[in-house]
């Protein structure tokens, strides 16, 4: 399953393309057009990257779950269900290959930001446990998406359902610290799940923004764990069953 997704790379290489450049443009854009940076201790570049990295891995899930709606809607699934493996296998072996494209933008992502003056100063492996908390933070929406592209149901419906998944993303710390925000704003950004990654990443990287006076900040490295793995809990048997009921 995974190597038949993987094959689609080649056959659609322009969405493979708009995929990773999306995120680029949007790093460029906050950084030179309308980055300010209020309340941000040293270079704003410094800030973003780590915040944008976190956005990357909650955004660009529309491919997934197309291909998720296209296979039930096409009768793909009940060509599979006639082999020896188990239904849970289309999605699992999507979600691989979501993770490796996932990746792919995590490196592209990284040297776009060393490109333009954002550094990690805390060694290697503070830079692994953060590639590792982005990652996580991925899974854990992926399969948030996949649970929303099987209640769409429909290919048509995936661009709509996604709009779901937007406020986890702008509804963050990603672009401005919560203390710059309205204060009743500021507390739900500091509980946003990708709020918890983006801060917890920050710190590993050794940036600016990653530690603040509230609990949730001070406890975000904490709740980059916790987030993922209850958000995986709650989504990923909810996908498998409501998958195995809908190839019937």
């Amino acid at each position: 399953m995974t190597r038949r997704e993987l094959a689609h790379w080649a056959r659609q290489p322009v969405q493979v393309v708009v995929g990773l450049v999306f995120p680029v443009m949007l790093l460029l854009m906050f950084g030179y057009l309308i980055g300010g940076g209020r309340e941000i201790e040293g270079a704003y570049v410094e800030f973003l990257v780590p915040g944008m990295l976190a956005l990357t891995m909650a955004f660009g899930l529309e491919s997934t779950m197309l291909a998720v709606t296209q296979d039930l809607n096409k009768g793909v699934v009940d060509r599979f269900r006639s082999m020896p493996m188990a239904s849970s296998a289309v999605l699992v072996g999507r979600s691989v290959a979501d993770m490796l494209q996932s990746a792919v933008g995590l490196i592209v992502m990284i040297g776009v930001g060393y490109a333009i003056g954002w550094r990690w100063h805390d060694g290697t492996a503070s830079f692994l446990g953060a590639l590792g908390l982005l990652l996580l933070f991925r899974f854990a929406m992926l399969w948030l998406g996949i649970q929303l592209a099987m209640v769409a149901g429909r290919p048509e419906m995936v661009q709509a359902v996604q709009i779901l998944v937007w406020p986890i993303g702008f509804l963050s710390n990603a672009f401005a610290t919560p203390e710059s925000m309205p204060g009743w704003l500021g507390a739900v950004v500091e509980w946003n799940p990708m709020s918890a990654t983006a801060t917890a990443v920050r710190d590993l990287f050794g940036s600016p923004g990653g530690a603040g006076g509230s609990w949730a900040a001070d406890h975000a490295g904490t709740l980059a764990v916790l987030w993922p793995v209850a958000l995986l809990a709650l989504f990923f048997p909810l996908a498998v069953r409501r998958f195995g009921r809908l190839s019937r």
